[in-house]
């Protein structure tokens, strides 16, 4: 195989041919692996941040970095509706990162497992030579066959979101551009280093019966609504003037001209749920969903604009 060519999802691909999960586990290819524990399953999910890639040090204070490592792999286990159990932290620190930075970015990690009652079991510490590197396991429980999936949406579905998309893109943007910190900018770069995992919302989404497939929104929608599309071997159709937007995000791109819409579909790290329900849902639940589009028995992925079809190539994030 020829990794330049295929990226990080043919890399994957890569590793799921060498490693196939055991019967009656679900392995590689959702947002957690699955595996049956007593009466119920247990579900785990890891994830890695690198400085300078997911983060940069000196714009994010230690806080917020210790927060938002937690927070995308507690957003694993909302995604399944699942109820995190325990966490575990291992963590490479500079020399210059291994007193004070490192104190204050466990108050960050502290506070959000406080937040949500998830204890800190384990993990590992070293040194590295420049930057820092943090891997996050998160443990946790969903009844047996209750853990939702990416590969269980079905033609005829509404696709839905559990809140506005692209702030956190927004906030980027302002980050690496050095945009005036109005009142606007300050809420997307917040939305950017402290994200809220989904946890109630996804443990009520699995407990109606109601929702086909589900997955956290940590790429951009351009890019996970595939994985669902792929796993489930439907289509679908994303109606961009549809897509909840804040109004922050739209002053902040009006500003500087860009698109909101195009920012909220393909700019990720939003942590929304994003998810497949029979359409109408939204008024069956005591919390606001936003329904974007439908699942289509055609093949690929069409993006309209107040119900015509935009000729444009939109694509989520990928690391490679």
């Amino acid at each position: 195989m020829d990794l330049k060519n295929k990226g990080e999802f043919g890399f994957i691909d890569l590793i799921k041919e060498h490693f196939k999960a055991p019967e009656g586990m679900l392995g590689i290819g959702d947002d957690c692996a699955v595996m049956p524990c007593g009466e119920g399953e247990l579900i785990y999910s890891t994830d890695m941040l690198m400085e300078g890639v997911h983060f940069l040090r000196d714009a994010a204070s230690p806080e917020d970095i210790g927060w938002k490592s937690l927070a995308v792999n507690l957003s694993d286990i909302a995604a399944m509706g699942g109820v995190p159990q325990a966490t575990f932290l291992s963590i490479a620190l500079p020399k210059d990162a291994q007193g004070e930075w490192a104190e204050r970015f466990i108050e960050g990690y502290a506070g959000l497992s406080h937040m949500f009652n998830v204890p800190l079991l384990g993990g590992d510490t070293t040194s590295s030579l420049r930057d820092v590197a943090i891997n996050v396991g998160v443990l946790g429980r969903v009844p047996s066959g209750g853990g939702l999936r990416r590969s269980r949406a079905v033609a005829g579905q509404g696709i839905y979101v559990t809140g506005n998309l692209g702030d956190s893109a927004g906030g980027l943007k302002a980050i690496l551009n050095g945009w005036e910190n109005t009142p606007e900018v300050l809420s997307l770069i917040r939305a950017h280093h402290r994200p809220l995992p989904r946890i109630s919302e996804g443990r009520k989404l699995a407990g109606s019966g109601m929702v086909g497939a589900m997955m956290d929104i940590s790429d951009g929608i351009a890019s996970d609504l595939r994985h669902i599309l792929k796993a489930s071997g439907v289509g679908a159709e994303v109606y961009l003037d549809k897509i909840p937007v804040s109004e922050c995000l739209k002053t902040v791109c009006s500003r500087h001209g860009l698109q909101a819409e195009v920012l909220a579909v393909s700019g990720g790290e939003d942590y929304e749920l994003l998810f497949t329900a029979p359409q109408g849902i939204e008024d069956r639940l005591d919390f606001p969903v936003y329904q974007i589009g439908k699942i289509t028995s055609q093949p690929g992925l069409r993006w309209l604009m107040d119900a015509q079809e935009v000729d444009m190539d939109i694509t989520g994030y990928r690391h490679f």
